[in-house]
């Protein structure tokens, strides 16, 4: 069979540097709660030929989908979005009628889309490449038995450093508040992510970050707007591209992102990428069907596929994050992946990272990022 093409949809706001990490989590306040609430049941889609995949920008390696089409047959249609927020959204007022078979949430948003029917259950059966995955990844809280998700990739979020500006080792989250006001003032950058902001500060606080304390929310609307705001230069969603370029002496990143942009410097031993001792958000995104969806036995075939160990090798070279699938740090090192500490953590590493939830101080912190962002001049 020849390869079929693979078609890309994209958002008109969407610019070449848009990526997966783009306003990951609670950015923009888009009122998902409200979205959920308001979604009701409804029909099935139309149907098709293909298989179309509603999913992140630049977030599957074209090489695996050019061969699903040529190894299984269904071409496939990539349509993306910038955020959980903007496809559940979409799915809500489609209301099982949006002619999407996968879509891609993040961890903190399964159950709500499930309690509001957005998204069909699985059959295991047609998934016989689960076995491959790490038990350490599937049957999580989020998504019991794995009933409507199955693991893509994980990864969790640190910073990027100019060892040539900043001179001293820096290796916490306090470190980079402080290097924030002093050798990188007005030459740093926060995540376009509010709940990623207030997890840097609430760890660095020995806080819960899922805290919900109105004590807490206030330290921290405080510490952000007036101390931290004057030294901020941008927020942005993709560092790796300002990184590449010299751009930031310090910039929050997650460590797909922050780990392309050292290797698209010039000089990779310019820049540091730090995984902070008091640990880090852990966010997973999933593969899940969509309600409705209209060739849900190519989406089955679809998820198995990607499930297969040289597939995930595939996907993981191309995306940066670790994929879950039993050996493949190995599989990785046999490939020779550079910088594979920015892929792969250590169970010391692992057992500081936390899970973000979706708790009733959203609005709050997202209240607290259009503050900052405003006195930051953005």
């Amino acid at each position: 069979m020849s390869d079929k093409p693979v078609r890309v949809l994209l958002p008109e706001a969407m610019t070449s540097a848009l990526s997966r990490r783009l306003f990951l989590g609670g950015a923009l306040g888009l009122g998902v709660t409200a979205a959920l609430a308001a979604c009701s049941t409804g029909g099935g889609g139309g149907t098709s030929n293909g298989l179309n995949i509603y999913t992140w920008g630049e977030y599957d390696a074209p090489e695996v989908l050019k061969a699903f089409t040529k190894d299984v047959g269904p071409s496939i249609t990539i349509d993306s979005y910038g955020s959980n927020q903007e496809m559940i959204s979409k799915l809500v007022t489609a209301s099982g009628t949006s002619g999407y078979d996968l879509c891609v949430p993040t961890h903190q948003y399964i159950p709500q889309m499930a309690a509001s029917d957005l998204l069909e259950e699985l059959d295991h059966s047609k998934i016989p490449n689960m076995e491959y995955l790490d038990p350490a990844y599937i049957d999580q809280e989020f998504d019991p038995g794995n009933k409507y998700s199955v693991p893509k990739d994980f990864g969790t979020t640190g910073y990027v450093y100019d060892s040539t500006v900043i001179t001293r080792e820096l290796t916490t989250w306090g470190d980079f508040w402080d290097a924030a006001q002093n050798e990188a003032s007005g030459k740093m950058s926060l995540l376009e992510d509010p709940g990623e902001i207030a997890y840097a500060y609430f760890l660095w606080k020995g806080i819960d970050p899922n805290t919900t304390d109105e004590g807490h929310l206030e330290e921290y609307r405080v510490f952000i707007t007036e101390t931290i705001a004057p030294h901020v230069q941008a927020f942005e969603s993709y560092p790796s591209g300002t990184i590449a370029q010299n751009g930031r002496v310090l910039a929050h990143a997650w460590n797909g992102d922050g780990r392309q942009g050292i290797l698209e410097n010039e000089d990779p031993t310019r820049y540091k990428y730090v995984t902070p001792a008091e640990g880090g958000n852990l966010w997973q995104d999933n593969w899940a069907i969509v309600k409705g969806a209209p060739n849900a036995d190519a989406a089955h075939e679809f998820i198995n596929y990607v499930l297969d160990p040289e597939v995930s090798l595939e996907e993981l070279l191309y995306i940066g994050y670790n994929t879950g699938v039993t050996g493949i740090e190995e599989m990785a090192a046999e490939a020779g992946v550079e910088m594979p500490e920015l892929i792969f953590f250590t169970p010391e590493q692992v057992e500081k990272f936390v899970f973000a939830e979706l708790t009733d101080a959203e609005q709050t912190i997202v209240s607290i990022y259009d503050e900052l962002t405003a006195a930051a001049g953005q």
